[in-house]
């Protein structure tokens, strides 16, 4: 299987092999899967996709639904090189809940010039009527999700900012049982950092917004509905957190007070957990048409009645020219330096910057600073003449809706193709929870695979998928085993359904035994409902 990897390897960073050596992190798994063999393999992968479709774990891709393609391979970190990014995410999230404090507030930032006030003001995902609203607990990023790459010589890099509403993190978990139950062998013999407690750590942030004096919040789901894209997961974590999942039409906003209704009448809400863009939260205040949010719900949280999250107007920390002010804002607000650097970016509303990269369209990436998913990227070596001679068109009649940054050959991880391992490129969410008084990093978050030789949009609706991300612990750690007998070693799509919910309740209790080594305990793992 890994016999022509390395004559696909081009020059990105291989995290699985330097030059034709092994890296540590693989040293363990490349063999258990040579032993395996290329047949047996493959069975285990038809069983795997399979899987995923009868679980309905999918998503929306042009209004058809699909299931999300898992690679059998996981990716392996290091305790020590997830040590830098969990620190590095921390910093970030910090800074980012100040930074968003001060802009709906005193503004300091801006008085101060570290930020120029029109790079806000002009922001799409700026909202005034957000200005003034004091979270509870002083939370507004409770969930964020940090994209980073690996550079040309392995580093970790920040990509963009994630602290809107956050998706994704339902496949992390996902993905950690189905690859559990088709290779448990390999599994078992790695000691890995568990992420079955996700659910618990974020229903005991979503507790500890709660307005005053509120002893037992309600917490409640928000979610578009069934034809949303990441609808699944919303019901997943809505059921894993033992909280009801609602639409707008199941609340109602009376007397600054938000409630649902329920077969036993009206029940009052204290903490909604969105997955509701702002511009369709609330009629009153943003989209009037919108039928997906609730009206008067800004009203609720502005008087300290329900707490909203992820908060309103935190789209201006996720605008990509805000991005480019990181670096100087961790340095203004903590007194820091970055641990996690960005990609080197231009401004394209900068004089300077813009002439730069006008002579060189064919040589860059360019990114609208409000896009997502992906939507609107030219990768200017890949564009044709026709593609390059519109891009500039639009630049230059809106300069500050573009940044532009050099073509990064993201990191390449072994990814199953075609019975063989092909060299792929990957990018990496880890997901943070934010409960006011410390900054909890899932380990592992998750890794997003382009599956197309030479792809380096990595996003689904690119056509991308997903690995497990093992987070390895340290060496003190007790190796979780597997009784063979749980599971099924040439399983059968009709037999791995079953398997992998016996085996998710399985391995559920044996890493709940497992510490993550951290020092305080913070990652300790919760019971938690298979999927």
């Amino acid at each position: 299987m890994f016999e022509d990897y390395a004559s696909g390897m081009g020059a990105a960073y291989d995290e699985m092999y330097d030059a034709t050596d092994l890296r540590t992190p693989y040293r363990q798994l490349q063999p258990s899967l040579q032993e395996m063999g290329p047949a047996e393999l493959q069975t285990r992968v038809e069983a795997l996709q399979s899987s995923y479709l009868d679980q309905g774990v999918t998503f929306d891709i042009g209004g058809e639904e699909r299931a999300f393609p898992l690679d059998v391979l996981p990716r392996v970190i290091e305790m020590d090189q997830w040590a830098k990014v969990e620190a590095g995410v921390q910093q970030r999230v910090a800074t980012l809940e100040k930074f968003l404090a001060d802009v709906y507030d005193a503004g300091e930032v801006l008085n101060d010039g570290v930020v120029p006030r029109r790079v806000i003001t002009t922001s799409s995902h700026f909202h005034r009527a957000a200005a003034g609203i004091e979270p509870p607990n002083g939370v507004r990023v409770h969930v964020s999700g940090i994209d980073l790459i690996r550079d040309d010589d392995g580093e970790f890099r920040v990509l963009e900012d994630n602290v809107r509403v956050p998706s994704g993190v339902s496949y992390v978990m996902t993905n950690r049982r189905a690859i559990a139950a088709a290779l448990p062998e390999v599994f078992a013999e790695h000691r890995i950092r568990p992420v079955a407690g996700y659910p618990q750590k974020l229903l005991t942030a979503l507790r500890a917004a709660a307005p005053a004096g509120v002893t037992d919040p309600n917490v409640v789901v928000l979610t578009p509905g069934v034809f949303n894209g990441a609808y699944f997961e919303h019901a997943l974590l809505a059921r894993t957190m033992g909280v009801e999942l609602v639409e707008g039409r199941d609340l109602e906003c009376r007397r600054g007070r938000v409630m649902m209704r329920t077969t036993q009448g009206l029940e009052p809400v204290h903490v909604i957990y969105r997955r509701v863009d702002d511009e369709f939260l609330d009629p009153v205040h943003f989209r009037s048409t919108s039928l997906l949010g609730c009206s008067g719900l800004l009203n609720a949280a502005r008087a300290g009645n329900v707490t909203i999250a992820n908060a309103v107007g935190n789209g201006v920390a996720d605008d990509k020219l805000v991005y480019t002010y990181l670096p100087d804002l961790v340095r203004y607000y903590l007194g820091e330096e970055p641990i996690l650097n960005n990609v080197d970016t231009w401004r394209l509303g900068d004089a300077d910057h813009r002439e730069e990269v006008m002579d060189r369209l064919d040589e860059l990436v360019l990114k609208p600073v409000d896009g997502s998913g992906g939507k609107g990227i030219v990768i200017g070596p890949h564009a044709t003449r026709a593609e390059l001679d519109e891009l500039r068109e639009k630049v230059l009649a809106d300069p500050r809706s573009w940044i532009a940054q050099p073509v990064i050959q993201l990191s390449t991880v072994p990814t199953y193709v075609n019975g063989v391992m092909r060299p792929r490129h990957v990018d990496l969410r880890p997901f943070a929870v934010n409960d006011g008084h410390r900054v909890w990093v899932l380990p592992g978050g998750l890794t997003r695979v382009a599956l197309g030789e030479g792809e380096l949009i990595v996003n689904s609706s690119r056509g991308g998928g997903s690995k497990d991300t093992w987070v390895l612990a340290g060496k003190s750690r007790p190796v979780i085993r597997v009784e063979p007998e749980r599971v099924l070693p040439h399983a059968t799509p009709q037999d791995v359904g079953p398997a992998l919910e016996s085996f998710s309740s399985q391995q559920d209790q044996q890493q709940q035994q497992v510490s993550t080594g951290s020092t305080d305990g913070a990652d300790e793992t919760t019971e938690e409902q298979p999927c």
